[in-house]
């Protein structure tokens, strides 16, 4: 979430419901809300004119991917889930294997999923704290992500994230980032981030 984001703190008046939730977000369609573990709600503007180029060149990349492997369900950066810790976030682009897809029900898919992703990806643009998206990275892994990269464009820095170790920085986008076992034979090429 970008530093002009809003916070409200609504957890000593209200709690909000997973379904409540979604409601708000439907009736305030042109706002990106996510909710925090404590409750607390976060309202962003949309995203500005580069971001949402190289957000689509990131999900165009994945969509790619998945629509020739045919292995899961991509999520492009409008797809919020529910996290084990109740958190409701929003990742710039995002992919589940399909049996953790087909196991939910058709309201889980409708609205936003339980569960945490196997794969994230998050685009640090100009107006985001790294400090804060770093957090968010761990709050992916922590409820279960496999696979996370946050992408800082303006200094060409990549940090890798996987379950169970160190975060590992890449620096310069002359790299290809791998999927590894999560993202089978997914390569991703960072000079289209350019």
């Amino acid at each position: 979430m970008d530093t002009t984001a809003i916070a409200l703190n609504l957890a000593s008046v209200v709690s909000l419901t997973d379904d409540q939730l979604y409601q708000l977000c439907l009736a305030n369609k042109g706002l990106r809300i996510e909710r925090t573990s404590t409750g607390q709600i976060l309202i962003a503007m949309p995203t500005a004119g580069k971001t949402s180029v190289l957000n689509f060149e990131i999900c165009g990349q994945l969509y790619r991917w998945n629509k020739q492997a045919q292995l899961g369900v991509a999520f492009d950066s409008s797809g919020g889930f529910t996290l084990p810790n109740g958190a409701m976030r929003s990742p710039d682009a995002a992919w589940l294997p399909l049996e953790r897809w087909n196991g939910l029900s058709e309201k889980e898919q409708e609205q936003f999923p339980p569960l945490c992703p196997d794969f994230v990806i998050e685009l640090l643009s100009k107006t985001d704290a790294l400090r804060t998206a770093q957090e968010k990275m761990a709050e992916w892994m922590t409820n279960g992500c496999r696979l996370a990269w946050l992408i800082n464009p303006k200094d060409e820095t990549v940090f890798i994230y996987r379950q169970g170790q160190a975060t590992q920085t890449v620096q310069g986008f002359e790299t290809l980032l791998s999927g590894e076992d999560v993202l089978p034979e997914f390569s991703f090429a960072l000079t289209d981030l350019r």
